[in-house]
């Protein structure tokens, strides 16, 4: 078995996560110590264990809810973001924060915002929708900005249900933004959908409902997370065996990987080295390691390095 490897560039953590855990690791080697992290900084086990041996302890919001002071202590806000009531309750239990809301993120609960202070004060007669996962921890951020008043969906089927079922008004003004991390694709074939029923309704042809201004999207993809989902297309095809890394509860991990068995069937997701299974591997195989914005270069490295060593038996 004579195997060759490579290692997708794109791959890794994206500029987001990459902050966050630099801003981690700064508070762990100063003088402090110790850092709580509202949720895990990073969907990959791997990596928080690395960061756990350093002092880093994750908490989810029903330890924050069960604390009485933390005067002293520092609390992370991780890339995901978090809605305005988080914050009043770390501000409430004395926490000092580092904030590291990824700024792609910042901007979309900005836009989803202002939005909501439109419809909020009557100015626009409409209502918010959100492309993501229900309870993702960017989203309930995201719903937060609108205090609770957005709707959630996660494909067209769900869309399609909602409309139906009263919960969107195709006659109103409805402005529709997307969780930073989804599928451009899928975003952009919902939004089409959803212009035609919407023109339907309203009775009038594509090109006049397009000029009335009664929906707006907004192009809330991370540019980054865009352009890997194109890159790691022409990666996947150009293997004959992709080895896809990251932590399966990563929703970007989900959908990257996805996209790579809908290209190469021969696409396995695992998260460390000991889940790599040696009969996988074909005589001559070019191997393609990749992974999410969630999964750290040491990790595919260490993959990478499992795999070759298939060579030496």
């Amino acid at each position: 078995m004579k195997l060759t490897v490579d290692i997708d560039s794109n791959s890794g953590f994206c500029a987001g996560v990459t902050r966050a855990i630099k801003k981690a690791e700064e508070q762990l080697e100063g003088p402090d110590g110790r850092l709580f992290s509202l949720g895990a900084i990073v969907h990959n086990d791997a990596e928080l264990t690395r960061l756990e041996a350093k002092g880093l302890v994750t908490i989810d919001k029903e330890d924050l809810e069960e604390m009485q002071d933390a005067k002293g202590e520092t609390l992370l806000i991780r890339a995901h973001g978090e809605p305005p009531a988080t914050y009043r309750k770390a501000a409430a239990l004395h926490f000092r924060i580092i904030d590291c809301t990824c700024p792609v993120v910042l901007k979309l609960q900005e836009s989803i915002r202002e939005a909501y202070s439109e419809i909020k004060e009557g100015r626009v007669d409409g209502q918010i929708i959100i492309f993501g996962k229900p309870g993702h921890a960017e989203v309930l951020g995201l719903v937060g900005q609108a205090e609770g008043h957005a709707l959630v969906v996660e494909n067209w089927q769900m869309l399609q249900a909602a409309i139906e079922q009263g919960q969107v008004d195709l006659k109103k003004h409805i402005e529709i933004f997307s969780q930073t991390t989804k599928n451009p694709a899928e975003y952009s074939s919902l939004c089409s959908r959803l212009e035609e029923v919407m023109a339907k309704e309203n009775e009038l042809p594509m090109q006049r409902f397009a000029g009335r201004g009664l929906l707006t999207v907004h192009n809330t993809i991370c540019s980054q997370v865009a352009t890997r989902h194109a890159r790691l297309s022409k990666f996947a095809i150009e293997h004959d065996i992709l080895i896809f890394v990251s932590g399966k509860a990563s929703s970007n991990g989900k959908v990257l990987c996805d996209r790579c068995k809908s290209l190469n069937i021969r696409t396995y997701h695992i998260e460390t080295p000991a889940e790599i299974r040696r009969e996988w591997f074909r005589e001559d195989d070019k191997v393609g390691v990749c992974g999410a914005a969630s999964t750290p270069k040491w990790l595919l490295e260490d993959i990478a390095n499992s795999i070759l060593a298939f060579n030496g038996e």
